[in-house]
């Protein structure tokens, strides 16, 4: 194992004059962030659950349809086929206004305090934590990848 591989890349080591405090304050900002894009994910099933659900909908209606049962599958059309899941919205445009509203104002936010406190590196956390945890020299406890040749 090369030494260089034993010691955390520099995008991932503290800056000098940098705090534990500071640290865990940015480490959980982080963790906030990961918990929205983890929130972030859920909207895009929704999204596509809902658009998979609207199009069985309609062919459940149609089926109703060709077993004779046309009044039952006129109201579900009319009714239900195609309709709005919030007022005036359809799941693409609920997913477009939180991507372009609260999804990314709190990444700009999260960017902007690890640019003034962490000279822009991410996981500085998690990075102290490998450190801690890992056995170092040992093969799997690498510091990181081996450099590509």
């Amino acid at each position: 194992m090369t030494a260089d591989r034993e010691q955390p890349a520099p995008e991932h080591r503290r800056p000098e004059g940098v705090t534990d405090a500071t640290i865990e304050a940015v480490g959980k900002l982080s963790e906030a962030l990961e918990t929205v894009e983890q929130a972030r994910g859920h909207l895009y099933a929704f999204h596509q659950l809902m658009g998979r659900a609207d199009r069985q909908l309609g062919r459940a209606a149609q089926m109703l349809s060709e077993s004779g049962h046309t009044a039952h599958a006129e109201r579900l059309e009319t009714a239900m086929v195609g309709r709005n899941v919030l007022e005036g919205r359809w799941t693409f445009q609920i997913v477009e206004e939180f991507d372009d509203g609260y999804w990314a104002e709190f990444r700009e936010h999260e960017k902007a305090v690890r640019e003034a406190l962490l000279a822009g590196r991410r996981h500085l956390y998690e990075a102290e934590m490998k450190e801690a945890r890992r056995t170092k020299g040992r093969p799997g406890h690498e510091a990181r990848p081996a450099p590509e040749q």
